[in-house]
Parts: structure tokens; C-alpha cells; sequence
């Protein structure tokens, strides 16, 4: 999923400096979103993850 955003976030720079707003604001926004859902999943898989006995 960081990939994902990894490379909306890309896309967004392209196009940003290819001049398509839009197109830019939107890769951004989709970006973000994925990026905040990996944040999430990463920290309830840190807190409710199994435990290894040792």
C-alpha cells in the first residue's frame, strides 16, 4: 500500500510540473489517502500483532 501512495505521489509531481492541475491535485489527494490508511494499518499490526514466545 506505501507503494501505492509512493507512486501517486509521483504521478502527482509529474504532473505538476507537466501542468495539469487537476490531474495533480487529485494523484496528491489519493496519495494522501493511502498514505494515512499504511499509517494505521501499521500501527494496529504493531499493537495487536502476535507475540513470539521465546
Amino acid at each position: 500500500m506505501l507503494r501505492y501512495a509512493v507512486i501517486f505521489i509521483v504521478l502527482a509531481l509529474i504532473a505538476g510540473v507537466l501542468g495539469f492541475g487537476g490531474i495533480a491535485a487529485g494523484a496528491a489527494g489519493i496519495a494522501k489517502i493511502l498514505f494515512v490508511v499504511f499509517i494505521a494499518l501499521f500501527v494496529l499490526s504493531l499493537i495487536f500483532g502476535k507475540k513470539i514466545r521465546a
